[in-house]
């Protein structure tokens, strides 16, 4: 039989603390969900007696979780969709081509992982607001996107400065383009960056809050962080119909970290061993 050394004891057992430590705030969440409020407040870290889903009803009718469900999914998904393509890309030519303003540019790119949102909200309600982008949905993917590309770049720059320079020689010998290259030879070797920035950028904007309520004033164009902020009134809060609300916003992102957690570990080992 293996003897355990103490030093790998003492981590296993940090690991199980830190395991408790963030699994244990969902799970209470997720327990009082199926309380009332009485139930609340008189046993909160009890089973519920009576178990009940008139909360996620509630939360997914009156608080129109549904609609607001599928405006987050949309802008995330176009989000996404656009910050890996023009991100990748754009990496690709910082990484591969060899050009004068090649670290410049990424210079330029990365100066927007340092500017806050907070500096440049006004600004941005301003402009949107004279060419009638505020109050839209395509309002709210511009500055995601604008927001996400900074870090994609900066990620898919370090996986295709990785890359064997041979693969690319060799693809040019047999003639290929420099389109085919990229889609065809760089763009699947990087496919566990794009993962690791496809689930950031998706989170991010998933749980984005400060743009979604100052841009957005429509109900039928809510996003769900904002949806989630009307079960807290000024005067009066309903806390089981809020954290069946929080339930349902957090079971995608759940989802998505279940799906793809083996290449998102492989993406940021690559990532970091490339860096």
């Amino acid at each position: 039989m293996k003897k355990i050394s103490i030093p790998k004891i003492i981590i296993y057992i940090f690991l199980v603390l830190m395991a408790v430590l963030y699994l244990a705030p969902l799970l209470w969440v997720f327990n009082v969900s199926f309380k009332t409020n009485a139930e609340i407040f008189t046993a909160p870290f009890a089973l519920p007696q009576a178990p009940t889903f008139e909360n996620f009803t509630f939360a997914w009718t009156a608080g129109k979780l549904g609609i607001a469900t599928l405006n987050s999914f949309l802008v995330c998904v176009i989000t996404l969709a656009l910050s890996m393509i023009i991100g990748s890309m754009a990496a690709f030519g910082i990484a591969r081509l060899r050009w004068k303003f090649a670290k410049l540019s990424l210079t330029y790119f990365l100066l927007g992982m340092m500017i806050p949102v907070h500096c440049v909200m006004i600004p941005l309600f301003t402009r949107f607001a004279k060419v009638h982008l505020t109050n839209s949905l395509i309002g709210l993917v511009l500055p995601y996107l604008t927001f996400a590309l900074p870090v994609t770049i900066f990620i898919m720059v370090g996986f295709f400065e990785g890359m064997p320079n041979e693969l690319i020689e060799s693809a040019c010998i047999d003639g290929a383009t420099i389109y085919q290259i990229f889609f065809r030879v760089c763009l699947p070797l990087g496919k566990t960056g794009l993962f690791v920035t496809g689930l950031m950028t998706f989170i991010a904007n998933w749980n984005e809050l400060l743009l979604a309520m100052v841009f957005i004033s429509d109900d039928l164009k809510k996003t769900l962080p904002v949806s989630l902020s009307k079960f807290v009134g000024p005067y009066n809060t309903n806390y089981s119909q809020m954290f069946a609300a929080i339930i349902i916003a957090i079971v995608p992102t759940i989802i998505v970290y279940c799906a793809f957690s083996n290449q998102i570990v492989d993406g940021l080992t690559a990532g970091a061993v490339k860096g």
